[in-house]
């Protein structure tokens, strides 16, 4: 028996009851599956189980792996917010019954769960800069709103949080165990399943940390690209990009048989339900393990998510192969690059300001920071995705500091384009920190045009006759 077939067939068939979670009480069958191995191809169903990122046991991971002379200096976590409630309804059919708010005995559980949320309802004078203040510190509502940050969402990064302290600050020692306010750095847009997913993720790293040493900025752009945010050669690029997907979705059969059939079995025009996004909505009930949603003309199947799951992936395949979502990336990416290009020069000079960064964002946040890093093979940021820069100094080269990168726990530096020397790929396990400042400073800019391309962001972003 192959992988792929183990995988169908440790499908559970648990029939739904009526649970704290608010599942549906019919009698028809949860879809969740377990696998054991991943498939020697890509498989839809897997994919997605990965995406879901379901809280288990601790997973393992290479942060903090470093030789003994190595000292780490600063630590920059770049988060997706976790688990959420769908931001589309799909048309004639009925919200999926998710409750929203904390309960610590109920699964997804964490150790920590219970303190967190008494932590929380302590936090009502935190100071946060506009208008991160007026959005709740943890969800609350016995039906989820959209969009809303679940119990699970909470878990995934606690769960984050508790392995970065185990490693960061238990093994490494990065911050005292007296830290000052300066020594963190905390960002996140204004959508209360990122700050909420920030608050998750910190409670995890500093347990019962000090309100009034905590300070979360706002960043209106989900690129995190502050005062550089005026880009038309970065919005051509885009829908350069956008225009590839329709053209693929036109083309794609099995995708246009899947909505077609769903637009029967819902009675509604096929357009209508494209433009509901079916994929968001649907991808819920699998991560909760719910029954698809059913409507008079019959149920979505288990044939449509796999038929709109594998077009996404398809999606993902060409966009590598075509390369148009790289000049987007690049651009989209570059502000936010160079900000902490800038804060790791800072730490290197011996300043203490910093030491961890968290910037808490999207799956549209992550993924051109992936792709203008290099790292085109990575896979779509699923919920809770961390990808995490470490800075190190080398205390028998003087003066000598080094980065390593990593995307939910695996090491990728070495497949960065920056680390990158004349015969391939770097020799070491670390890139110099030289590496990555030359890499945003000249090569992205320079990647963008012929010629020799830019030589600032601002020309990059305003070049003739793209």
């Amino acid at each position: 028996m192959d992988a792929l077939a183990a995988l169908l067939l440790l499908v559970h068939l648990i029939p739904v009851s009526v649970a704290k979670n608010g599942a549906s009480s019919k009698s028809r069958k949860r879809i969740m599956p377990d696998p054991v191995t991943e498939p020697p191809g890509m498989d839809p169903v897997y994919e997605a189980l990965l995406y879901c990122n379901i809280p288990s046991v601790a997973e393992r991971s290479m942060e903090g792996h470093a030789p003994h002379h190595f000292k780490l200096v600063s630590v920059h976590v770049f988060i997706r917010h976790g688990d959420r409630y769908p931001l589309y309804v799909i048309p004639k059919t009925k919200r999926p019954e998710i409750d929203c708010t904390l309960v610590a005995d109920r699964k997804p559980y964490h150790p920590k769960l219970e303190a967190f949320i008494r932590h929380m309802s302590k936090g009502s004078g935190a100071s946060f800069e506009s208008p991160l203040h007026s959005l709740p510190l943890f969800p609350n509502h016995p039906l989820c709103e959209m969009g809303e940050l679940t119990q699970t969402g909470v878990v995934q990064h606690l769960q984050n949080g508790q392995l970065l302290r185990d490693i960061y600050l238990k093994k490494h020692k990065l911050l005292p165990a007296d830290w000052s306010p300066d020594q963190l750095y905390l960002e996140t847009t204004g959508k209360s399943r990122t700050l909420q997913s920030g608050l998750a993720l910190l409670y995890g790293f500093l347990p019962d940390f000090d309100w009034r040493k905590v300070y979360f900025r706002h960043q209106p752009s989900a690129l995190f690209c502050s005062g550089s945010c005026s880009c038309p050669a970065r919005n051509h690029y885009l829908e350069r990009e956008q225009r590839r997907q329709y053209l693929l979705r036109l083309r794609s059969g099995p995708l246009e048989r899947a909505y077609g059939d769903m637009a029967r079995i819902l009675d509604v025009p096929t357009k209508q339900l494209r433009a509901a996004n079916p994929i968001d909505a649907l991808l819920c009930h699998f991560c909760h393990n719910l029954s698809f949603p059913c409507a008079r003309g019959g149920c979505i199947g288990m044939d449509h998510f796999r038929a709109i799951k594998a077009h996404q992936m398809e999606d993902e395949r060409e966009r590598r192969e075509r390369k148009l979502y790289r000049g987007y990336a690049l651009l989209g990416a570059h502000p936010l690059l160079n900000q902490t290009v800038g804060r790791l020069l800072r730490a290197a000079e011996g300043r203490r300001e910093g030491a961890f960064a968290l910037y808490s964002a999207h799956d549209v946040t992550l993924s051109p920071l992936l792709s203008a890093l290099g790292l085109v093979e990575a896979r779509f940021p699923r919920f809770a995705a961390r990808l995490v820069l470490e800075l190190w100094q080398d205390r028998e080269g003087p003066g000598g500091h080094a980065v390593r990168v990593l995307y939910d726990g695996a090491d990728v530096t070495r497949h960065t384009a920056f680390c990158q020397d004349g015969r391939g790929r770097w020799p070491t396990p670390m890139c110099p920190l030289d590496n990555l400042v030359r890499f945003v400073r000249r090569d992205m800019l320079e990647a963008l045009g012929p010629g020799g391309g830019s030589t600032s962001y601002y020309e990059a972003c305003h070049r003739k006759g793209l």
